[in-house]
This record gives C-alpha cells, structure tokens and sequence, in this order.
C-alpha cells in the first residue's frame, strides 16, 4: 500500500476514535494502520479487539480522512504518526506505561501546524503552565522564566489559554525562541478567539499540536485529555499561578505519574492563585523555583546543559537513577547487578526497577545474571 494510502488510514483512525483511543492503538500493533482502517470500516475486528467496534460506533461510517488532511495542507500543517522520524517516541512512551496508559495513553497520531519539529521541540523542552486569570505578578514571573529559558536554548509549551499560557508564548516569540501551544481542539481552530493571532504567530514559527482532528470544538473533557501531552512532551512542567483545583493543577499531576521533574513559582501569600502552588510546595510534590536558572537545573540536574539541534537522545529523558544505572555498564562485556549496584551507588531494589525500565527502553539487555549495553 501507498504512503498516501497508509497517512489517510491514520488520519480516519485519528477522527473516528475520541482520544485517548488505546483499543484502537493496540489493534494497529496488531495488524497494521491499513488493516486496522479497513476492519473498522467493515466493522469486522478480531474477538481480542472488540471494544474497538464500541469506541468508533458512532464514526466509523464518516470517512473524512482526505478532506482532513486537505485541510491540513491548506493551512501549512501535517499529520504527524509513529511511523514518521519526527515522532517523540521517548517523550510519549511513558504514557503507554501500564500505571497511566487507562487513563490516558500514547496518542493514536499528532496534527501539527508550523515549520518546528516535535523530536526538536521534546528533546529540549519545558511546559509553563499556570491560572487563566493570572495576576501581574504571575505574568511578570512567567515572562522572565520563558525568556530564560529561550535564551539558554529550551522551547517553551504551553496551552494557548488565557493567562499564563499566553504569556510565556508571547515571551518565548518576543525572545526569538521555540515555542508550541498543544490544543483542545482541531490546530484549524483559534480558541480562544481572542489569541487567534498569537496562535498564528505560534504556528508561524513553532507549532500548534493537537491530537484532535481538524474542526473538532473545543470540550472540558478534551483539555483534561489533552494536559497529559503537556507533561509528556515537556523535559519538566513549571506551575506559575493556579488554584487548589485548576487545569494547570491536573497537568502538574500528569508531570508526577509520568516521572517528570515538577516545579512551582511561590507567590504572594494572599493571593488566590497562588494556593495551588504553595501546597505543592508544601506537600513537596514540587520543587520551588523563582527564575529560568533554577528551572533549567530542574531540568537538566548533573548540569549537562541544553541540547542546542539535533535530535533527542535515548537517555535525555531517564530519571537520575536510570541514568546511574545505564553509565554503570561498561561500552563492552557484561555486569552483575551487584557490580551496577556498587559502581551507580543504588540499593538492589532501586537497580533491578531502573534495570527493568532501561530494558523496557531497549537500552539494555540481559540474560538474568549479566548486563550489558545494546
């Protein structure tokens, strides 16, 4: 089959699912993007994938994939799938991850309008999120912290909302940065209405991200969907203003089940937006930060820096513990993990967990008594 052929399987599969469509990922594991397109479309799909049939029931007859990705085309933008090289596989591949995939998962594909990457965008990358209705304070703060980190290399996502969001997209612009806004909604879609033009200005030299389809509306359920891409795509997530309960608050949630360093921004004690944050801090769920150079620590911890181009490395985004654990094998032979466990420093229960993740990644391999590196 044509790659024509294979992108408008994909793009039927990304309208007839609502995301997070998992059933429906597993079944193109299975048997392929073209063969899973057509078993929905005859509404014939093996007995081990028949909540399939439920989830695209009421799609399933509406074939726009051809006019969804004219659309695309229309306004400068592209269907991004797994099979593509600019897929951020590593960034996303905790969302496949047993202890998060039920409530979100990896999505089934990515629209993406603008000239920048998603593999450039994740490999060097931090979320700001925080209140719609952020304060001067706020704004000030996520202005200086977006420009930081713009001038030290790193991208800057956000959300396109009000408030924070816009913010530290128009700071990002204002520093001749990268910046992505991943949104709710189709990428053909200015919501809000009022950021049609800084949307525009996203997408004219960054990219705005969605998962949904073009001219899909807006929906709470799909801002709570779309949060998890947030925390996944961003190498951490800093929490400006929020609430006790808030958009940005489930996104900080997401940044914690997937392993990524969390930050928040202290304000005033008499603020309301700030409440969020504090207990945060106070919980110590997160680490308090002021400026982009406590950021980029939180981001890049043994101090190796920004990735300045290229692509992201496999290791970019292990934990600290993993990363000990990957170094403390040898370029060639085989280790005991008690030996991994004397050279990284870790108990055994700690190396067998990062071991199993590192193998789980393809970086490693072993044989139940030896390790070595692939």
């Amino acid at each position: 089959m044509s790659d024509d052929a294979a992108r408008r399987a994909w793009a039927y599969l990304a309208r007839v699912a609502e995301p997070p469509a998992a059933p429906v990922i597993d079944m193109i594991a299975a048997l392929g993007v073209s063969e899973a397109a057509a078993a929905v479309r005859r509404r014939k799909v093996p007995d081990e994938h028949r909540e399939v049939l439920a989830i695209t029931a009421s799609r399933a007859d509406t074939d726009q994939a051809q006019a969804d990705l004219d659309t695309a085309e229309r306004i400068g933008a592209r269907l991004v799938t797994p099979a593509d090289d600019e897929w951020p596989a590593w960034s996303l591949m905790a969302l496949g991850q047993a202890d998060t995939a039920a409530r979100g998962g990896v999505p089934l594909a990515l629209w993406v309008r603008g000239p920048a990457r998603l593999d450039d965008i994740a490999a060097a990358c931090v979320a700001l999120v925080g209140s719609r209705a952020a304060s001067s304070y706020g704004e000030h703060v996520t202005a200086t912290v977006a420009s930081g980190l713009c001038d030290n290399g790193f991208a800057v996502l956000s959300g396109g909302a009000f408030g924070i969001d816009g913010a530290a997209h128009r700071a990002a612009l204002g520093s001749g940065g990268t910046t992505a806004a991943v949104m709710a909604c189709g990428i053909d879609r200015d919501y809000p209405a009022a950021h049609a033009q800084l949307l525009r200005e996203i997408a004219r030299v960054g990219a705005v991200i969605s998962e949904y389809p073009p001219g899909t509306t807006a929906a709470k359920h799909r801002f709570l969907t779309r949060n998890r891409l947030v925390a996944a795509l961003g190498g951490a997530t800093v929490v400006v203003e929020a609430g006790r309960r808030s958009g940005a608050a489930n996104t900080a949630a997401w940044a914690r089940k997937l392993g990524r360093p969390l930050g928040a921004v202290p304000g005033p004690v008499t603020s309301a937006t700030s409440v969020g944050c504090h207990q945060m801090i106070a919980d110590q769920l997160a680490t308090l930060v002021v400026d982009a150079a406590a950021v980029i620590r939180l981001v890049r911890p043994d101090g190796e820096g920004v990735m300045t181009g290229g692509r992201a490395r496999a290791t970019d985004a292990l934990s600290a513990e993993q990363k000990w654990v990957h170094d403390a094998l040898p370029a060639r032979g085989a280790v005991t993990i008690g030996e991994i466990a004397f050279s990284a420093g870790l108990e055994l229960p700690a190396v067998r967990t990062a071991l199993a993740r590192l193998e789980v990644a393809g970086l490693i391999d072993g044989d139940g008594a030896r390790w070595w590196l692939l």
